[in-house]
């Protein structure tokens, strides 16, 4: 099942993913559960489940694509987790690099991606987004993917020039890390480590890799990051970018204004994001911005 957060006519929603159409499931079930959050946090997945037959109400071409969790209440990134990556950037630490991003510096599918005003290396990173349905507490290795509900696509986009001395301040412009375009549950991915992820700048690839190279696989991040933080459901792990990035290139290559940036994960499908200039008011937030800027056609 492919399940969407997106606002369709004022109104924010989230539905089951059918093709090019949706079943607006949150039409009926958002006055209980207003958010795809609120629906894993009460387990109330099977709710979702009972509508995937439904006829479809909307067109994909209908809605304004949200962060696939807007209000996610952490987001764990992960750095440093591919081979390639490792050597790019000389890497040799063996414990996994771990940063935070905020819920309010996400973007959705087919939404603006903001190249932040004060960075001149706005980076791409690819990668594969994991969506906590059940919560938990030092998690075992052996029991930590049936607390996935399901996989995404994630941009996590890197203002490098900020991340010398700090990774947030990196990783937390706003409308910077784009997720999307849809949750694929477990059901039918039961195991992430076989997936094929391809980064591609303007029609061009710029990274490649598959999930098996991972160094630290999704349960032991699992294990690692619910040894000292609880996990709850609607929590986002970001599992780490191939190598490829624009900053270790010669020349580097960083995102500009009217760039289109893709993440395609085999099984999930295509997130794509056009780069805009950094335009509005600093104390504008992530949903006014994307409001202001509008939703950028594919």
């Amino acid at each position: 099942m492919k399940i969407a957060s997106y606002r369709y006519a004022h109104q924010l929603s989230y539905g089951i993913v059918v093709g090019q159409s949706i079943v607006d499931a949150g039409a009926e079930l958002r006055s209980r559960y207003p958010d795809l959050k609120a629906l894993l946090d009460a387990g109330a997945l099977h709710e979702l489940q009972q509508r995937n037959n439904l006829l479809c109400d909307l067109s994909q071409d209908d809605v304004s694509f949200l962060p696939v969790v807007p209000n996610p209440g952490k987001i764990f990134c992960v750095g440093m987790n591919h081979q390639q990556k490792r050597q790019e950037f000389d890497e040799h630490d063996p414990a996994p690099t771990l940063f935070v991003r905020f819920a309010d510096s996400q973007t959705g599918h087919l939404q603006p991606v903001i190249k932040p005003r004060y960075s001149q290396q706005f980076d791409y990173e690819g990668e594969l987004a994991v969506v906590i349905g059940r919560g938990g507490y030092q998690i075992s290795e052996q029991n930590a993917l049936s607390h996935v509900v399901g996989y995404s696509c994630y941009m996590d986009g890197s203002a490098r020039d900020w991340q010398h001395a700090w990774f947030t301040a990196g990783k937390n412009w706003r409308c910077t890390g784009a997720f999307g375009p849809w949750l694929v549950t477990t059901d039918e991915i039961p195991y992430p480590h076989t997936l094929t992820l391809t980064t591609k700048l303007n029609g061009r690839q710029v990274q490649q890799d598959n999930t098996a190279h991972m160094i630290h696989r999704i349960p032991e991040l699992i294990r690692y990051i619910s040894t000292f933080s609880e996990l709850k459901p609607g929590d986002v792990i970001i599992t780490g970018s191939p190598g490829g990035v624009g900053k270790k290139r010669n020349p580097p290559l960083f995102l500009q204004p009217g760039d289109e940036i893709e993440v395609a994960i085999s099984q999930i499908g295509c997130l794509r994001n056009q780069v805009t200039d950094d335009e509005l008011p600093l104390s504008v937030s992530s949903t006014a911005a994307q409001e202001s800027v509008g939703s950028i056609a594919c």
